[in-house]
């Protein structure tokens, strides 16, 4: 009776032994990373690969031929009042006219936006700690904010001339701007809509910052597909 103890006893004891390395060399799932666990230093870094990635993403996605006439999320159309107006020119057979005139608006900001990469790509370089947490812990709009903010104004001053050069080619801009000025001395329009160029560098600057936010928005919703490692951990704790 004791020797059957004694080897029930041993058995368990080599089968411990034996299986205690086996258990401890299995991998345990790793324990989910929250925000608070991310360096200061980890988190500016993801942010930073994130932002880069979807100013480059941005600019090759309308810096093309129909990046904004073909896409209806940006497509820049006539200012309120004039748009309505566009529309009763086309009911009365001036419809070609109307169009050429938004083609031409939305052709002179797709040349426009690749001259702005380099400065969306320096804003990125040259943010701050702080700047990512307001970005990664900010809501949608944070990304167009941060990019208006430290972009809007030298990106204005680069991108009015060609969008001018651009729309000039069509003679309906100095009908525009004659009629639009109009319509802006009887509040019709905004005074900052009556001139077609500053029109249309602010309508291709909210749609630059949209497409921006567009891409930062798709990294947010599946971390794991995103191209950097950096940005799959930074990312990834948000959801």
């Amino acid at each position: 009776m004791q020797r059957r103890q004694f080897h029930h006893a041993t058995a368990g004891t080599l089968a411990s032994a034996l299986l205690l390395p086996l258990l401890a060399a299995i991998p345990r799932p790793a324990q989910a990373l929250s925000l608070a666990d991310l360096s200061r230093a980890d988190a500016a870094s993801g942010v930073k690969a994130a932002l880069g990635q979807g100013a480059q993403v941005a600019v090759a996605l309308l810096g093309r031929p129909d990046g904004f006439l073909g896409n209806p999320q940006v497509r820049i159309g006539l200012p309120g009042y004039l748009d309505d107006a566009a529309k009763v020119m086309k009911s009365l057979g001036q419809g070609r006219r109307v169009d050429e005139l938004v083609t031409a608006i939305n052709r002179a900001a797709e040349a426009a936006v690749p001259l702005g990469k380099d400065l969306l790509v320096r804003a990125v370089q040259n943010m701050t700690v702080v700047d990512a947490k307001n970005i990664l812990t900010g809501g949608s709009t944070s990304v167009t904010a941060f990019f208006a903010e430290k972009t809007r104004a030298p990106l204005s001053e680069r991108f009015r001339p060609v969008v001018h050069q651009s729309i000039e080619k069509v003679g309906l801009a100095q009908k525009y701007n004659a009629f639009a000025g109009k319509a802006a001395s009887f509040g019709l329009l905004r005074p900052e809509d009556a001139d077609l160029g500053q029109y249309v560098t602010g309508k291709t600057l909210d749609g630059l910052y949209f497409m921006i936010g567009e891409e930062e928005r798709r990294i947010r919703q599946n971390p794991a597909g995103a191209g950097s490692a950096i940005v799959r951990k930074v990312f990834g704790v948000l959801k």
